[in-house]
C-alpha cells in the first residue's frame, strides 16, 4: 500500500481497535479482529519514527532507586488508552527478557517492528487438571498447572503474534541477537482493581531427558513468582505521528 500517510496507518489502528474491544463478545468480534489483524502487519518502525536500538538512558528516570542511572532493560512508549484497549511499543535492549507473565482475561496482539523475539506461549489449565503432584522445586509460590505451547521466532515479516483470555495468555519475550521493539495492544488495559494485575511465573522442570529440548506442546508446572530484581521497565515519549480517539 502507498505509505504517504502514515499518521492514518496508526490512527486506522487504534480506531479499529477501539471498534473491535468494545463488544468482545459481539457477533462481529471475530470479522473485526481479523480486520485489526491485517491492519497492525501492515506497521513498520518507520510509520511510528523509531530507528533500530535498546531503551535510551531516559528511560531510567522512570525506574526507581536501586536503579537510578542504569539504562533499563526494556523501556515503554505510551501511544493512547481507553476503557477498553491500550497501545504502545516495548523496546528492549539486546538480551533482554521479559519475564513470563499473564494477562488476565485480556486479549492482546504483539507486532515485531524491528530486531527478533523469541516467544513462549502457554495456556493455563482448570484446576484439577494435573496428573502428578508438583516438583519439590516448587518452593512455597502459589503452583499452576501449563500447557506449554510455542516457543516461536518473530520478526517485522512475521504476521501479529496473538493472545485470548484463554488462548497463549502466559507469555515470555526475549530479545535475540540483537535490540527489539515491538507494538502492543492489550484489551481491556492492566487494572489491578478491576481483577486485571499482571503475575509472573518461572518454568519448573526436572532435569533434561536428553540433550533435545523436549516436544511441544507439553504439559508444565509454574510456580509464581515476585517480579525478578534484574527487570524493570523504564517510561520513553513516544515520538511517532498523534493519536486521537
Amino acid at each position: 500500500m502507498p505509505r504517504d500517510n502514515m499518521a492514518s496507518l496508526i490512527q486506522r489502528v487504534a480506531r479499529q481497535a477501539r471498534i473491535t474491544f468494545r463488544s468482545p463478545a459481539g457477533p462481529a468480534f471475530g470479522e473485526n479482529l481479523h480486520r485489526l489483524q491485517q491492519l497492525l502487519d501492515e506497521v513498520r518502525a518507520e510509520d511510528l519514527h523509531l530507528a533500530p536500538r535498546g531503551p535510551s538512558a531516559a528511560a531510567a528516570a522512570s525506574g526507581s532507586p536501586p536503579w537510578a542511572g542504569v539504562v533499563p532493560p526494556v523501556s515503554y512508549m505510551h501511544i493512547c488508552e481507553t476503557e477498553s484497549f491500550s497501545m504502545g511499543v516495548f523496546l528492549l535492549r539486546s538480551g533482554a527478557c521479559i519475564p513470563l507473565h499473564d494477562h488476565p482475561g485480556m486479549n492482546g496482539m504483539l507486532k515485531v517492528l524491528y530486531g527478533t523475539l523469541r516467544i513462549a506461549c502457554m495456556d493455563t489449565l482448570p484446576a484439577g487438571a494435573a496428573a502428578a503432584p508438583p516438583p519439590p522445586a516448587a518452593g512455597s509460590g502459589p503452583c499452576l498447572r501449563a500447557l506449554f505451547r510455542s516457543r516461536q521466532h518473530y520478526t517485522p515479516a512475521s504476521p501479529p503474534c496473538l493472545l485470548s483470555p484463554h488462548t497463549d495468555n502466559l507469555h515470555q519475550i526475549d530479545a535475540v541477537d540483537g535490540p527489539a521493539a515491538f507494538l502492543d495492544i492489550l484489551a481491556p488495559p492492566y487494572d489491578p482493581q478491576h481483577g486485571r494485575d499482571c503475575h509472573y511465573y518461572r518454568l519448573l522442570e526436572g532435569p533434561p531427558a536428553s540433550a533435545e529440548p523436549p516436544a511441544l506442546p507439553r504439559e508444565v508446572w509454574l510456580v509464581e513468582t515476585p517480579q525478578a530484581a534484574d527487570f524493570w521497565c523504564g517510561g520513553e515519549p513516544y515520538p511517532g505521528p498523534r493519536v486521537c480517539l
